[in-house]
């Protein structure tokens, strides 16, 4: 039975079941211990190389910004390698343990070296490696646990697989930054500093993490790596380009490589094509995202940073005001998934991934109008309270459910099962494009160039403005995009784990 049957199978025809599978514990366990590795490690970058290493600048700030973008973009564009590594040679399971390890070495790289700016940025190269090779593969993994008798399962775990990414995220903001600005402290005559320990407790949960993934290796379903063939999504679409003249009258451009291709391969590459489709409009939420790791961090440190809560008050530490993301996360996944998405069900509007990601484009756009007031107020020389900053988490906390989290379900469930990784390497690569534009965009700054004058609260409008163009867009061109559903079966030689060697 090939893909297609099998998408077209009766209900009635596949029993279901109710039990997740049993590698979920150590993919969940795995996800939240790197998690913690990354997010403690980005929590205090921006900060800590622009007063360690870019401190005697005028454009400190926008220098510090353009390396962390720069490193965003570097982590998820070699996403795309590795899925293609993942799906082409190696394998998810040996992808994710061996690039694994090279993470550990460049987190240690960050924790040895935090004077030495050339060995600190190689330890950002490793990360780079590493973290941006495993990424496709880990939540391609996620996927393929499941098959047609608990697929309607998937939509529960792709929720749990992103709360277990902000559980560690939580952790470890909350504690990264309390490291950094620990004193020295002399361990066996040797001067351990707080940016040592803050770097260096996210390289050990990254060694934990790797642990924990080689301890579930004999229960993964493993589905084998397709040898790379001329029947691959850049070989045919290059095909269908060149000899587009030659396809016959209402026929698409990729329907002509038919004459060359198996038809079953050549359907895949347009499903592949039109998952990009919606992706293409991606890097505009990420670009605005990602920098509430960031440039909102470093406006943080001129807010009042005290918020009073009843009969008590919280001072927050600059880096940590991204805590509220994750612990906003925890408590949005399940009530977006068990009240706000069945009651607008019951309204008789249907829920699809497509409408959540319009929508998400709204709130992040309303997220940068308080943003831009708060950048406002802080040019007249105003202190505003960082309750206001608090108030754009809570609003780009639901964008993030809207879209991020029904991206990946549409990445995996809209790829064919023989490009899983790629694809999810695909929408990996959207963070990468968002994030290389703010880098450029502050590069320029730095360099004084035209760009320079986005200077306070213009800086955000400009982003607004981005931002509204693409959902716009968006809303507009939806309506065209068609939705299909790809699950692995037993046709397509998954491994039982059952099976599988040490």
């Amino acid at each position: 039975m090939n893909t297609a049957e099998a998408i077209a199978a009766p209900p009635e025809a596949v029993v279901k079941s109710n039990k997740m599978p049993r590698a979920v514990p150590y993919i969940i366990g795995n996800e939240a211990a790197e998690r913690f590795s990354y997010y403690g490690m980005k929590t205090i970058l921006t900060t800590f190389i622009a007063a360690q290493f870019f401190s005697h600048e005028a454009n400190a700030d926008a220098h510090a910004n353009a390396i962390t973008h720069l490193f965003v973009f570097s982590t998820y564009f070699m996403s795309i390698l590795g899925g293609i590594l993942a799906d082409s040679y190696l394998g998810k399971y040996r992808t994710i343990f061996w690039l694994s390890l090279l993470y550990v070495a460049g987190q240690a790289c960050l924790a040895l070296f935090t004077t030495t700016e050339s060995m600190f940025m190689l330890g950002l190269l490793l990360i780079t490696l590493g973290a941006g090779g495993i990424k496709p593969c880990v939540s391609a993994n996620v996927g393929d646990q499941f098959d047609k008798t608990n697929q309607h399962l998937l939509t529960k775990m792709f929720g749990w697989f992103y709360f277990a990414i902000n559980a560690g995220s939580l952790v470890s903001t909350f504690f990264t930054p309390i490291f950094k600005h620990l004193p020295d402290q002399n361990w066996g005559g040797v001067t351990v500093t707080g940016p040592m320990i803050a770097f260096g407790v996210p390289g050990g949960l990254m060694a934990i993490a790797t642990f924990i993934f080689w301890l579930g290796r004999k229960k993964y379903v493993r589905v084998p790596p397709k040898k790379l063939t001329r029947q691959n999504f850049v070989f045919i679409s290059l095909y269908a380009l060149f000899n587009s003249g030659k396809k016959k009258k209402g026929e698409g451009i990729l329907d002509v490589a038919k004459n060359s291709f198996p038809e079953e391969s050549v359907e895949n590459i347009k499903a592949v094509w039109r998952v990009l489709a919606v992706f293409a409009f991606i890097p505009a939420f990420w670009a605005l995202y990602d920098q509430n790791g960031s440039e909102w961090v470093l406006q943080a440190t001129h807010m009042n940073l005290t918020t009073s809560l009843g009969f008590t008050s919280i001072t927050w530490l600059p880096e940590q005001v991204q805590l509220v993301n994750p612990i906003l996360i925890l408590a949005f996944i399940p009530l977006f998934s068990y009240v706000i998405y069945p009651a607008i069900e019951k309204m008789g509007i249907k829920v699809t991934p497509l409408r959540k990601i319009g929508t998400g484009f709204l709130f992040t756009a309303l997220s940068f109008v308080v943003i831009a007031l708060i950048q406002t107020r802080i040019d007249a020389g105003e202190t505003p309270n960082i309750g206001w900053q608090i108030l754009a988490y809570i609003i780009i906390t639901v964008a993030e459910i809207l879209i991020s989290i029904s991206g990946l379900e549409y990445a995996y469930t809209n790829a064919p099962p023989a490009m899983k990784s790629t694809v999810m390497a695909c929408w990996l690569s959207t963070v990468a494009v968002g994030n290389l534009f703010v880098s450029l965009i502050n590069t320029n700054i730095t360099s004084g160039g035209f760009l320079a004058q986005l200077k306070g609260a213009t800086y955000y409008w400009f982003f607004f403005g981005v931002v509204c163009f693409f959902a716009l867009l968006f809303i507009i061109v939806s309506k065209r995009f068609k939705e299909t559903s790809y699950m692995i079966t037993e046709d397509d030689n998954a491994v039982d784990p059952n099976l599988v060697e040490n």
